[in-house]
């Protein structure tokens, strides 16, 4: 199983970005599926996470509110819409997948990882 991660880029604060996330070598729909952050000097934290079906979701608090966690099992793929975003976003996008299939905000049970996608906001 592997993940690539896309979507990342260079942007003003309060504008949005939607990342995506494609699985190839499995079916998304036997993993939950998550999105993890690192920004420079700081530990990979949780952003959001769902469980397989996508029907139940996780936010932090400082995703609350300005971004949202989709799947699609059709096509492999899951998203992470951000709206509003802040300067303090700026960091490395992980996407990953448990074999759980359901929510975990421990980074332990998560089997697959993406290669990271750079977000950038400017304030």
């Amino acid at each position: 199983v592997q993940l690539q991660a896309s979507g990342g880029g260079f942007v003003q604060a309060g504008d949005s970005l939607r990342l995506s996330c494609t699985l190839s070598g499995g079916t998304f729909s036997s993993y939950a599926a998550a999105w993890f952050r690192q920004a420079p000097g700081k530990e990979r934290e949780l952003v959001a996470a769902t469980i397989w079906a996508g029907t139940r979701k996780f936010y932090a608090d400082s995703a609350k509110g300005r971004f949202a966690i989709s799947k699609d099992n059709g096509k492999n793929t899951q998203f992470l819409q951000m709206n509003s975003l802040k300067s303090e976003d700026t960091a490395v996008y992980y996407c990953a997948a448990s074999r759980r299939r359901m929510i975990s905000i421990t980074r332990g049970d998560y089997d697959y990882w993406g290669q990271g996608t750079l977000v950038t906001v400017s304030s």
